[in-house]
Formats: structure tokens, C-alpha cells, sequence
């Protein structure tokens, strides 16, 4: 069994290399979308063990996106919000999301987010 990856949807070129950098550092294998739509196609071909997800993007929202990954999987794979929003935690919450990152983040509080949700589906993927 493969160990779960993270799928990073923003459609910021800047953030996405930015959580791609920090997150293959630490050992994690990432895939990206620029939208809801392409992160939904992605999804289907191999589920995520964690979607990162900003929340305006062209094409297809985070919204939306969020809506229907809780429709296809249920709360099997956990949405983090990541937004610049002044009220991150109502973005995340109208998302149904399990967790939320505010824009601009630390990069150690980015770590304990991905941790709490993916480090135990790694173990049990490797171990």
C-alpha cells in the first residue's frame, strides 16, 4: 500500500510551490490542482489523504470543491482550508472543513496541521 498524499489546490503558483517545497521536504508525496474541477479529476484517479484548498479559484471554487469531495468521500479525507480570508474559520466552517489555515501561515503551524490529520495514515501505510 501506498503512503497517502496530499493534494495542494490553489491557484496561487507562488503558494503552491511554497507548500510543495515544505511539505516533500518533510517527507510527504504531493499532487497539485489550479481548481476544484482538475482537484475532483485528481481525486477520482487516487484518493487523497489530505486535500489542502484554497477557496477562490477560477473554474471551479473551494466551495464547491468541498461540497462535493464530502459527497463522493464522505469525511474520509480530511479538508484543510487554506485562505487569506479576515475570518478564516467561517470560510472553513461554510466549507465543512476539518481544519483551517490562515494566509499567511507559519510554516511550523502548516507541519502540525498536515501531522495531525496525515502522520497516522503514513504509519499505517509504511508500517
Amino acid at each position: 500500500m501506498s503512503s497517502p498524499d496530499i493534494l495542494i489546490v490553489d491557484d496561487d503558483p507562488d503558494m503552491v510551490e511554497t507548500l510543495e517545497l515544505v511539505l516533500c521536504a518533510d517527507g510527504y508525496s504531493c499532487r497539485t490542482a489550479s481548481n476544484g474541477a482538475e482537484a475532483l479529476d485528481m481525486a477520482a484517479a487516487k484518493r487523497p489523504g489530505l486535500v489542502l484548498l484554497d477557496m477562490l479559484m477560477p473554474v471551479m471554487n473551494g466551495w464547491d470543491c468541498a461540497h462535493e469531495l464530502r459527497q463522493r468521500y464522505g469525511r474520509t479525507v480530511p479538508i484543510v482550508v487554506v485562505t487569506a480570508s479576515e475570518h478564516a474559520g467561517k470560510r472553513a466552517a461554510e466549507a465543512d472543513a476539518d481544519d483551517v489555515l490562515p494566509k499567511p501561515f507559519d510554516i511550523d503551524e502548516l507541519r502540525r496541521i498536515v501531522a495531525r490529520h496525515l502522520d497516522h495514515k503514513r504509519d499505517r501505510a509504511t508500517g
